[in-house]
């Protein structure tokens, strides 16, 4: 089921960034739409990360584990549990960039039920946090993202400026 380069790096006994490459080979799993293989990877990258104790890709793994239940019918539940471990992990760790990419998961599965105000409380203080890098992929996203459920008659979100 795992990749022949995964299995072989893992012979090895290497443990470095393994459930980074299982929630990347996750993520391949359901855009293909082999959800069962995607869940099986998924689940055991949530558990080398806890075996090995590699608390810096935890964030990013139960983020994936609900981008992935959200392929599947009526995942919504289980994606915003996992979207909401995501921000939990992100904060306690304070890793704003971890902490950015698992509040717009959130904030695009509350816009598509409707929840467009707290999506926009979610997302804004996070993208304001930020004081540079405006050029980079995650922070144009989430600025598309928020301008997209801006309460029209709400204030203009701005990243902080130095």
């Amino acid at each position: 089921m795992f990749a022949p380069g995964i299995a072989a790096y893992r012979l090895t006994g290497a443990t470095l960034h393994v459930p980074l490459y299982l929630s990347y080979l996750a993520r391949a799993h359901g855009d293909l739409g082999q959800f069962d293989d995607a869940r099986r990877c998924i689940d055991e990258a949530i558990t080398a990360a806890e075996v090995a104790k590699q608390k810096v890709w935890e964030a990013e793994v139960h983020r994936t584990a609900g981008e992935i239940a959200l392929k599947v019918s009526d995942g919504e539940a289980k994606a915003e549990t996992c979207f909401e471990r995501a921000l939990a992990i992100a904060r306690q760790q304070q890793t704003k960039s971890w902490e950015l990419r698992a509040a717009m998961s959130l904030a695009r599965l509350w816009r598509d039920q409707g929840k467009k105000q707290q999506a926009r409380e979610l997302l804004a203080p996070v993208y304001g946090w930020f004081a540079e890098g405006f050029d980079a992929t995650p922070l144009k996203d989430a600025k598309a993202l928020l301008d997209e459920i801006r309460d029209l008659s709400g204030p203009q979100i701005q990243a902080r400026q130095t």
